[in-house]
């Protein structure tokens, strides 16, 4: 009763939303992204007497991964929403390859885009249904992109191979595994823009490392936001954005930020003292 009566108040959340603009008739095209993408002071807030990002300004270089780190509420998956365009920018602008996104449809700038999230979503069918889910090539490389995920091995192990049907709870499957999963479909997208979401927060430690190496292969080449609370997994990304209350307060490596000694260097420091209270 108390799970539909939650449902119940999603459904009518979602009713009661403004719709969205249209796209422009006259929208760009851009073909397959280089991955420069720029932020240029930009404002945005869910209600007007709360500000949540004020005059925010950054260059992301194609290629580059960045970081984003902070305490909850702070902005982090707003950047995101705003960059996919589920929320409009309330000041500023964002571009893409030079082009605002505003001026982009919905459909165009959204299919630049691959995301790995924390909560991994699979369906009923096949093994190979699921991985090929992302293709939009009409004979994609299943078996390569498993391999690449780290999960090729696991695949062939089960009875079935490839063919093993999944259904709706997956028991079978750790979080590890379905991970590895949509990882392998994210390789099969091909998508020129990575956003990968807390996607190894929930992932058991037996496969942490094949989950990291596949995300790093996956990375390759491709500009990519990785949104995490666990630190450790993001010491090696080119640029690391604190943020707080909507304001980016430091930015700079690893390395850079730890010798600063500021929030991110008491991030860190608090989150690797827990653990080790935790042995």
């Amino acid at each position: 009763m108390l799970a539909a009566y939650a449902c119940g108040e999603s459904v009518f959340e979602l009713l009661d939303a403004p719709e969205e603009e249209a796209d422009r008739v006259d929208s760009k095209k851009v073909g397959r992204a280089r991955g420069e993408i720029v932020f240029d002071h930009v404002a945005f807030q869910y209600t007007e007497d709360k500000p949540l990002i004020k005059d925010f300004s950054l260059r992301v270089e194609p290629g580059q991964t960045v970081a984003i780190v902070g305490p909850t509420g702070a902005g982090k998956t707003t950047l995101v929403n705003l960059l996919m365009r589920f929320y409009e920018v309330r000041g500023g602008r964002i571009s893409l390859d030079g082009a605002d996104i505003r001026d982009l449809s919905r459909d165009e700038l959204r299919s630049q885009f691959g995301m790995v999230l924390q909560d991994t979503w699979l369906f009923t069918g096949s093994i190979y249904e699921n991985i090929a889910f992302g293709s939009r090539d009409g004979k994609p490389d299943v078996e390569g992109a498993a391999r690449a995920a780290n999960i090729e091995h696991f695949i062939r192990s089960l009875p079935n191979g490839f063919e093993t049907q999944l259904n709706d709870d997956t028991a079978s499957l750790s979080n590890g595994e379905r991970q590895l999963l949509t990882i392998a479909r994210a390789f099969i997208a091909d998508p020129a823009i990575l956003i990968l979401d807390e996607a190894t927060s929930s992932v058991d430690t037996r496969t942490e490392v094949l989950v990291q190496q596949a995300m790093r292969k996956l990375r390759a080449g491709r500009t990519s936001f990785v949104i995490a609370h666990r630190l450790s997994t993001i010491r090696d990304a080119d640029v690391i954005l604190v943020m707080e209350n909507g304001a980016l307060v430091e930015q700079g490596s690893h390395s850079e930020l730890m010798a600063k000694k500021g929030s991110y260097f008491h991030l860190y420091d608090s989150q690797f003292s827990q653990a080790e209270e935790a042995i």
